[in-house]
């Protein structure tokens, strides 16, 4: 009986087996491929799995700064400052809370949150009276405060003794309106193009500073029009003839200078016992360094080092704000405030800033337009003392 012969592709014949043995050797390297093929497509599906269940996780920080929930308005923002593109913005949704000022169609719009937030952070490190005073967001032209400046009367009575009427308290209110505080920075179309340049800390640094300054003048020597009214400006008088609507201020018995120390324990224990608790002196660097040197009848210095590591060092046991707004001390100043300025000095502002981009004013730079409303004045005359360097 004769075996069967089969042809191979170069025209040789093969024995039966060998071609059986050769499809037998083919199907088990495809097998073995397309087992290596599912065994890599599990592993990259669970790798998915993972990273799916990872991103789903509550609290996982973002991989990028470009995941954050707020990049939609930084890159609109962004487009409208670098370009003046402003499809980006109107077509952003924004809560009805941040929209409080109508927003003006000829290019005002409100800055991204991250930058305004930048904005306020440098505000209160920097301005130093803002630090400790009272600060409250409004959504009005004006701030009232209203002050109970009297007492109520009472009496003694006895068991059958008639009643007589009693004095009634009366109520003051202090008005604080709110000024447009500005800054007009600029930077050339060149700059704003260069996509290495940070936009956003650039404007709000130049701003900040502006505001700053601005602010601190003012809420130490503004005169009320059209800006702050700072607590300078009000009428001072001798503590000892202290009424409401003025300062009461204590005199060092020297043209502009010292008689002695003893004229800051007299500021200090002018104030109420109330205010004391919280109170601060305000002076700028100068009357600062010459307090520095001041000691008492026994060589010790007034102004101690704080005991404890990181406590600062306190004037007669209370702390000291550097503003740099303070006059220097002369003949007549008023160089040292001391006071609780929670209470005695309030600054009411709102909440937004806004900032208009204008590329034709000064071509080839483009101006940036920033505003915002802040107001301040006193609102409590019995929580300020001023010291007056003059013989009364």
């Amino acid at each position: 009986m004769e075996k069967t012969q089969t042809k191979s592709g170069i025209g040789e014949d093969l024995p039966e087996t060998e071609v059986a043995r050769a499809l037998s050797g083919l199907v088990a390297d495809l097998k073995q491929f397309q087992a290596g093929i599912e065994t890599k497509l599990k592993r990259n599906e669970e790798r998915v799995n993972m990273l799916d269940r990872k991103t789903l996780m509550a609290g996982r920080p973002a991989l990028a700064r470009t995941a954050d929930t707020e990049a939609p308005h930084q890159k609109a923002f962004e487009a409208y400052v670098r370009s003046g593109d402003d499809d980006a913005l109107r077509g952003l949704e924004i809560e009805g809370k941040s929209l409080n000022t109508a927003v003006a169609g000829d290019g005002g719009y409100l800055v991204d949150p991250q930058t305004s937030d930048m904005v306020q952070s440098v505000l209160r490190s920097t301005a130093s009276i803002r630090a400790i005073a009272n600060v409250v967001n409004v959504e009005a032209t004006s701030y009232d405060v209203l002050i109970d400046t009297t007492d109520i009367g009472a009496g003694w009575s006895s068991e059958t003794g008639g009643q007589a009427e009693t004095g009634t308290p009366t109520i003051d209110r202090i008005v604080i309106p709110l000024h447009e505080l500005s800054a007009l920075p600029k930077a050339s179309q060149r700059l704003l193009d260069d996509a290495a340049f940070d936009i956003e800390g650039w404007l709000a640094g130049r701003i900040a500073d502006k505001f700053a300054r601005s602010e601190a003048a003012a809420f130490v020597n503004g005169n009320g029009v059209d800006k702050p009214r700072g607590f300078l400006n009000h009428a001072k008088v001798d503590d000892a003839s202290w009424v409401w609507d003025t300062l009461g201020y204590v005199a060092t018995g020297a043209d502009g200078g010292f008689a002695d120390a003893d004229a800051l324990v007299d500021l200090v224990y002018a104030l109420g016992a109330q205010y004391r608790a919280n109170a601060r002196f305000v002076m700028n660097s100068k009357t600062a360094g010459v307090v520095r040197k001041l000691k008492d009848a026994d060589g010790r210095f007034l102004w101690s080092d704080g005991l404890a590591a990181g406590e600062p060092a306190r004037l007669l046991g209370h702390g000291v704000v550097i503003a740099e707004d303070m006059p220097d001390i002369a003949a007549g100043a008023f160089a040292i405030a001391f006071g609780d300025f929670g209470a005695g000095y309030t600054i009411a502002e709102r909440p937004d800033l806004r900032i208009l981009r204008d590329p034709f004013s000064a071509k080839p730079h483009v101006l940036f337009y920033a505003t915002k409303r802040v107001g301040g004045d006193v609102s409590d005359f019995a929580a300020i003392k001023l010291l007056k360097f003059a013989t009364s």
